[in-house]
C-alpha cells in the first residue's frame, strides 16, 4: 500500500524542492501540498470526516509554514488527529529544537538541504508507526475522528453588537440538547460572561496561560460547572491580566477544550487580540455579530478585511449573524453579505429589547423565558450551525426552544 504523504510548505522554491524529493521515494503518494496553516487543518479535518483512512500517513511540515508557526502547528495536528504523524522539516538541526519538535508532537525531524537518503528513511520510520497506531485503535474498537469537539467563535463587528448574548444562548441550546458543551470568555480586558450568568469564581483563563500540557484535572480545576451544566472559563476579574493569554496560550486552550467537549463556544468580543485571533483561526465556524446600522456594518466590513490581511480567516469562510432585526431597517441581510462577502446566516435575531431587560439586569440570562423571539432565534441559530442534536421527528434549523421545553417538561 503506498504511503500518502501531505506536504505543508509555505515557500515556492521549498514547494518544489520537498515535492520531487517526496515524489522520487518508493511507494509513496505524494498529494497535492497545502501553503498554509489554515488549509492544512482544514484539508485533515475533511478528510477524518470522511474516515480515519483518507487521512495521510506522514505530514511534512515546513519550518517556514505559517502564519501559525511550525512547532504549534505540529502540536496541533498531533492532538487533534493522533494517527498521523509528522515530520518536521528545518534549518536547524539543533539537539534543542529536536527536543522541541519531540515535545510538540513531532514523529521526526530532517534537515535542510533535503538529502534523499534522510528523508526517505524518516518517511518510512514515520509511515510505520503511522499504520501501527491505526491498527491499534482498529482492534481495539476505538475508531478514530480526528475532529474533536466543534469550536464556535463570537466575535462583534462593534461593542455592544450582541456578542455575549449570542455566545451564551449558543451554548445552552448545544448544552439542553445533550452535548457537553463549553463556554469561554475571551473577551479579556471586558468580558460579561459571569456578570450575564451571576457567577462568582476565582478561577479564569489567565490560570491557563502558563501551562504547557493542560491535563485534564487542571483544565477542571479551572472551569466553572454552572448549574445549567455549561463549563464555564471566565475572563480575568483584572482586565489587565488579559495581556497574559498569548496566542500561543490560546492554541492550547482552545485545543485542550476540543479534545475535552463536543461544542465549545468563544465569546471573544469586538476587540481582536492575540489570543482572540488564534482562536478565530482555530475555530470551525467563526460568526461575526452585526446590527443592520450603517456603523455596525462598516465595522463588520473593516474585521473581515483584517482577518484577511492577518490570514486569520478568508471572507467567505466568515458567517455574519444579524442582529435587532426588523423588517422595516433599509440594510437587509442581502446587502450586509453584499458589503461584507461573507456568509450570512439564514436565522436573524428580531429586536425586542424588553425581552430581555429583566433577565440581563438579574444577570439570569440563563432563565430567558422559552416564549421569548430572541431566544427561539438565537436557538434556532444554534440548529442552524450544527450544534444541537434535533429531537426526534424535528429539523435542527428552527425547533430549538419548542423541543428542548417539550424535554424539560416531560
Amino acid at each position: 500500500m503506498p504511503t500518502r504523504i501531505l506536504p505543508a510548505v509555505g515557500d515556492a522554491d521549498a514547494v518544489r524542492s520537498v515535492t520531487t524529493l517526496l515524489s522520487q521515494l518508493p511507494d509513496a503518494e505524494p498529494v497535492a501540498p497545502v501553503v498554509d496553516s489554515t488549509q492544512l487543518i482544514d484539508t485533515l479535518a475533511r478528510l477524518a470526516a470522511e474516515s480515519v483512512d483518507e487521512l495521510p500517513e506522514v505530514v511534512v511540515v515546513h519550518e517556514r509554514i505559517g502564519p501559525v508557526p511550525a512547532l504549534e502547528l505540529i502540536r496541533e495536528v498531533a492532538l487533534r488527529f493522533p494517527a498521523v504523524g509528522v515530520i518536521l522539516v528545518t534549518s536547524d538541526a539543533s539537539p534543542g529544537l529536536f527536543q522541541a519538535a519531540m515535545d510538540y508532537g513531532a514523529r521526526g525531524l530532517v534537515a535542510l538541504p533535503l538529502s534523499y537518503e534522510e528523508l526517505a528513511s524518516r518517511v518510512q520510520a514515520v509511515a510505520q508507526w503511522s499504520v501501527g497506531v491505526r491498527r491499534h485503535l482498529g482492534a481495539g474498537g476505538d475508531v478514530f475522528t480526528g475532529v474533536g469537539g466543534t469550536v464556535v467563535t463570537v466575535s462583534g463587528a462593534k461593542g455592544g453588537a450582541g456578542t455575549t448574548l449570542t455566545a451564551i444562548q449558543l451554548a445552552l441550546a448545544a448544552q439542553a440538547s445533550g452535548r457537553s458543551t463549553a463556554l469561554v470568555d475571551m473577551d479579556l480586558q471586558t468580558g460579561d460572561i459571569a456578570s450575564y450568568l451571576d457567577v462568582q469564581f476565582r478561577r479564569s483563563v489567565v490560570d491557563l496561560a502558563a501551562i504547557t500540557d493542560i491535563s485534564p484535572r487542571v483544565l477542571a480545576d479551572a472551569v466553572f460547572r454552572h448549574e445549567t451544566g455549561l463549563a464555564l472559563l471566565l475572563a480575568p476579574a483584572e482586565g489587565e491580566r488579559g495581556e497574559d493569554v498569548t496566542d500561543r496560550a490560546a492554541r492550547q486552550i482552545v485545543s485542550a477544550l476540543r479534545s475535552r467537549y463536543e461544542v465549545v463556544v468563544i465569546d471573544c468580543g469586538a476587540q481582536l487580540g492575540g489570543a482572540g485571533a488564534a482562536a478565530v483561526e482555530m475555530a470551525d465556524r467563526a460568526l461575526l455579530i452585526t446590527t443592520p446600522d450603517v456603523v455596525a456594518v462598516r465595522g463588520a466590513k473593516r474585521a473581515v478585511r483584517m482577518w484577511d490581511r492577518l490570514q486569520i480567516r478568508k471572507a467567505e469562510e466568515t458567517t455574519v449573524v444579524v442582529n435587532r432585526h426588523s423588517r422595516a431597517t433599509e440594510i437587509q441581510p442581502p446587502l450586509i453579505q453584499k458589503i461584507t462577502g461573507t456568509a450570512v446566516a439564514a436565522t436573524v435575531v428580531p429586536a425586542n429589547f424588553k425581552e430581555l431587560q429583566s433577565v440581563v439586569d438579574a444577570g439570569r440570562i440563563h432563565e430567558l423565558e422559552n416564549k421569548s423571539s430572541v431566544k427561539q432565534a438565537l436557538w434556532g441559530l444554534a440548529g442552524e450551525l450544527g450544534l444541537v442534536k434535533a429531537a426526534d421527528g424535528a429539523h435542527k434549523a428552527g425547533r430549538g426552544p419548542v423541543s428542548f421545553r417539550r424535554r424539560r417538561e416531560s
